[in-house]
């Protein structure tokens, strides 16, 4: 396994974060404690969920998943960087979603209940709060890593400014502020390079990809569908839409020896910026597969090609779109 640092911290993860929003409602918790159990074997340390994770199960249902394979002990708990995230709705009532003081607080207890452990190692707010002040927000984080509750402070889906706004109202309160965002990205989806992408550079923050191969686009598309395997309509529709690339891209992946899967990972792990994309194997074997896009090194041309295919917004602003 390969390690880097999350952003400009000091802790190590490894270049793939094992994500847990399939454990509950499309894998079940069996093949859940299997997936992880071989997370660990491989050398991923760095897992990620979210407080809202359960689908049609129930909200809370995957972290108490995870909480669950954590309190079977054998060093479970010690490997793992655990990553998890506030903001979605909890509950119909006032105050159970969202950023608020009150919701951070109440959260935050209720995923170490769900996952079994007294702390959280990064703790993401998974979306903007346009309604909660910055210094509403860095108070009630401030006060939970001073409690030993949480360690870092990251961000998910925040535009570019966002990341700077947060960041500079965390510097004049001597916090650390956020150091790692997740963000959508991949080959079909290439927006936050724009802004979001520079600006983590400039702060130290970590990218995290979620969605990186495009909700199965980017995962042999077309062999599955060959072999018999539907896709969701939304899926199909977007195949529809993009047929030519996707085309274009597995018969690349084929000219390369690689499975397309593979080289979406490798094309994002190839960024400087990434810390590592966020994996969501629904079985141990989707797992192994994932894991050879680390040995991948993908050449200039090789990366030229696929600029080519997936042309992107023409890199950072304000270049992109003036001079």
């Amino acid at each position: 396994m390969q390690y880097t640092h999350l952003g400009r911290t000091g802790l190590s993860v490894s270049r793939l974060c094992l994500g847990t929003m399939n454990f509950g409602p499309v894998t079940d918790e069996k093949e859940s404690f299997r997936i992880m159990d071989e997370a660990l074997d491989q050398g991923i340390n760095f897992f990620d969920s979210a407080n809202g994770y359960g689908g049609h199960l129930g909200v809370g249902v995957t972290e108490s998943i995870v909480g669950r394979w954590f309190a079977q002990g054998g060093g479970r708990r010690e490997k793992v960087v655990m990553a998890t995230k506030v903001y979605g709705k909890m509950d119909e009532w006032p105050n159970f979603s969202r950023l608020s003081a009150v919701n951070i607080k109440r959260a935050v207890e209720a995923s170490l209940k769900r996952l079994q452990t007294d702390h959280i190692d990064l703790y993401q707010m998974h979306h903007i709060d346009r309604d909660t002040p910055w210094e509403e927000i860095w108070q009630a984080m401030e006060q939970l890593v001073r409690e030993g509750k949480i360690v870092y402070v990251g961000s998910s889906n925040f535009a570019g400014w966002h990341i700077a706004q947060a960041n500079e109202i965390a510097r004049s309160r001597h916090f650390l502020g956020l150091v790692a965002e997740q963000s959508l990205y991949n080959l079909t989806a290439r927006t936050v390079e724009l802004e979001v992408l520079p600006a983590c550079k400039e702060y130290g923050v970590g990218v995290i990809p979620w969605g990186p191969l495009a909700g199965g686009l980017l995962g042999g598309f077309i062999k599955k569908a060959t072999e018999g395997r539907r896709a969701e309509d939304q899926i199909q529709r977007k195949f529809e839409q993009n047929r030519a690339k996707i085309e274009a891209f597995e018969n690349y992946s084929a000219e390369l020896g690689e499975e397309p899967a593979d080289i979406g990972l490798a094309w994002l792990l190839a960024n400087p910026v990434v810390t590592g994309p966020i994996i969501g194997p629904r079985s141990v074997d989707q797992l192994k597969s994932n894991i050879h896009s680390l040995d991948i090194k993908l050449t200039d041309e090789n990366m030229k090609k696929l600029d080519e295919i997936f042309p992107g917004p023409g890199g950072a602003a304000p270049e992109a779109y003036a001079w």
